[in-house]
């Protein structure tokens, strides 16, 4: 048995995520941007031991949300699975001067990972529209203004940051999921998959042991590995993303 956290697990891929490994037996604590949203995920994940709150488009709220979690753990398993879509019809600049679905969906990551401890093993959800972003280790937003384009990046970037900190701890995998196109409400009605299977890889990379799941640094999707971006494998792309994500929110990968 295992203690895992699930971030953005009142909705979605998440709430069936955190649902499946409830129903395996582990223990799992959820994440909520709110205690309404928390509540939410409880209701969804019934028999979790818990639930954190934070808003992943602040640099404060994610802070208390770590602090709350490092409270609750240390855990064996991270998945990141709370991120924004790219129905946005304009750039939302937050209180931290960044673009709220780059905030979201990398520099929030970044930050729970320099807070919080290693855990054995991270997952992070990636999206096959990874394949279309660019590299803007600058975190900024696309001119004009493109919100596919936007969500495209930061599935690049967060890939970016996955390898990386694979890179640094090959005892303690960290890797991407790419679940499919799935039916949430960012999927849709006519997504190819339901919530089960979109779940289903990244239950199993958090707790199966099999040669892919004990290795880090790889793109999973149906419980194979597949070619990355090729930007992952730039260490010269991926140093400046970390010194770039170190600069905007104080804190740098010490473990």
């Amino acid at each position: 048995m295992s203690r895992i956290l699930v971030t953005g697990a009142a909705q979605g891929i998440g709430v069936e995520i955190a649902r499946q490994l409830v129903a395996a037996g582990h223990e799992v604590i959820v994440h909520g941007r709110d205690a309404a949203r928390a509540e939410v995920a409880l209701t969804g994940a019934r028999g979790a031991r818990g639930a954190v709150t934070g808003r992943l488009d602040s640099l404060a709220s994610t802070r208390l949300m770590a602090d709350d979690a490092r409270r609750r753990g240390p855990f064996d398993v991270v998945i990141h699975n709370a991120g924004l879509g790219p129905d946005q019809d304009r750039p939302v600049m937050t209180d931290d001067g960044l673009e709220r679905i780059l905030q979201v969906n990398v520099v929030a990551p970044y930050l729970l990972a320099a807070l919080l401890p290693m855990p054995r093993r991270t997952i992070i959800l990636g999206s096959d529209a990874a394949r279309m972003g660019r590299p803007a280790v600058d975190l900024a937003p696309p001119e004009p203004w493109d919100g596919h384009q936007a969500y495209a990046d930061a599935k690049l970037l967060v890939t970016l940051l996955a390898f990386e900190l694979a890179a640094r701890h090959t005892d303690k995998p960290v890797n991407v999921v790419h679940p499919g196109w799935v039916r949430t409400r960012m999927g849709g009605p006519r997504a190819a998959l339901p919530l089960a299977d979109g779940a289903d890889t990244a239950v199993w990379m958090a707790t199966a042991d099999t040669p892919v799941t004990r290795r880090g640094g790889q793109y999973v999707h149906r419980r194979a590995t597949e070619a990355a971006p090729l930007e992952a494998s730039d260490l010269a792309l991926r140093a400046a993303l970390m010194d770039r994500l170190a600069a905007v929110t104080g804190e740098s990968l010490h473990h």
